[in-house]
């Protein structure tokens, strides 16, 4: 046997060992403690070996199951490691300065067309520039994660600057990005180029380059020095939802995330202080029912037997509901020229042919938007439907936008 070969199976009997008292009650920090003292690291592939190998030794597949987050905890520390060091391939800074290598190309090319400005047409040159502007709003994924993902664990360690300070010159980049596209398109940037140039591009550049300069100087070292491994990880789980700017992700990150996807299974749980605990956040029981209560929606679920579990109770149900029709067939519950276009919709939701289907009517002076929703799991398994309705009468009238609250709002 080589040595990597007896490194790699020794990692394996002492990652079996730790799993094994895991089951028969060692504590869960206990075993973290341990799996970094004896393994140090492993990957989602060296889980599922071990895993098959208990199975293999008598250990039932619903009891791998019970501890498969358990399990997937030794995963996060293991990750943990690779996250201490900016340089390591896929850790969220590493990734920030590859997209600032080309963001940098991108504003290195716009200072070589703006240069020429004398020496072309001008119409070639604003051509050449609108082009740039317009492959420089990828920027946008960029500025998005660090806002939503790296200013919110910084402000749990009283680190505000970031979020109050460098967001609003991500807004003024934006701002500034977007009139320059605006007047890329007016007679005037045609008639007096240079003009144009020094009023919208030049203080853009300067302010991107500049960007760059407090990411790499200022927030990522400050970054590294508050943030810790797992704050790290919880960047990095989310990052793919947001998007990358101007690199394809990171073939690391691809394989970590997806080692993530494997492992880390958050399951919803009530806590001992009746808490209910999601992936997304923590609610008390209390504010769970008010915050149902107080959208601008009916909201009714369905099982997946059919049978009708919940409805909210706000002030202004667009349709009558009452506690009776709780443990009803929501077959009984409509009229029976109704039914069969109720079973309809379900048959359609169970076997995975539709995921929604919308009817509007009017409804008592209401216009009324009614939504079926089938709810699935990670896995698509059928869970129910939610009936979601709405009186929709007065968004439809809608035009323009609204960014700013007005005295009306306040009063």
């Amino acid at each position: 046997m080589s040595e990597m070969k007896k490194l790699n199976a020794d990692k394996k009997e002492i990652i079996k060992s730790i799993i094994q008292k895991l089951h028969k009650g060692l504590s869960v920090e206990d075993a973290k403690k341990k799996f970094d003292e004896e393994a140090g690291s492993i990957t989602s592939s060296e889980i599922a070996e071990v895993e098959q190998s208990l199975i293999n030794e008598g250990m039932s597949v619903d009891e791998i199951k019970k501890f498969c987050n358990v399990h997937a905890l030794l995963f996060e520390s293991s990750l943990s490691q690779a996250m201490k060091k900016e340089e390591s391939p896929g850790h969220p800074v590493n990734t920030f300065k590859l997209e600032n290598r080309q963001i940098e190309k991108l504003t290195d090319s716009l200072k070589k067309v703006t240069e020429d400005v004398g020496a072309k047409d001008p119409v070639k040159i604003i051509k050449e520039i609108k082009d740039l502007l317009i492959d420089l709003k990828e920027i946008e994924h960029h500025y998005v994660r660090k806002e939503q993902l790296l200013f919110p664990l910084l402000e749990r360690y009283g680190f505000m600057g970031p979020s109050k300070v460098m967001w609003g010159k991500h807004n003024e980049i934006r701002e500034l990005l977007k009139n320059a596209l605006t007047d890329a398109d007016k007679e005037q940037a045609f008639k007096n180029p240079k003009a144009y140039i020094n009023d919208y591009v030049a203080p853009l550049i300067e302010e991107v380059d500049g960007m760059i300069f407090k990411e790499e100087n200022i927030l990522f070292p400050a970054s590294m020095e508050k943030l810790k491994p797992e704050d790290w990880v919880e960047i990095l789980k989310e990052s793919d939802d947001i998007g990358y700017t101007f690199i394809e992700k990171p073939a690391q990150t691809s394989a970590i995330i997806e080692d993530i996807k494997r492992n880390v299974v958050q399951e919803p749980e009530i806590t001992a202080k009746e808490e209910v605990k999601l992936p997304t956040g923590i609610l008390k029981l209390k504010e769970l029912m008010w915050m149902l209560n107080s959208l601008p929606v009916d909201l009714t679920f369905i099982d997946k037997d059919d049978t009708v579990r919940y409805f909210s109770d706000n002030k202004e149900r667009i349709f009558v509901r009452t506690k009776s029709i709780i443990g009803r067939k929501v077959q009984n519950c409509h009229p029976p020229q109704s039914v069969d276009a109720v079973e309809k919709i379900l048959a359609a939701f169970k076997a995975g042919k539709k995921d929604h289907a919308d009817y509007w009517i009017n409804f008592n002076e209401k216009f009324v938007f009614i939504r079926f929703i089938a709810i699935r799991d990670e896995s698509a398994n059928y869970l129910g439907t939610v009936e979601l309705t709405m009186d929709i009468a007065g968004l439809r009238s809608l035009q323009g936008e609204k960014r700013l609250l007005d005295e009306k709002d306040l009063t």
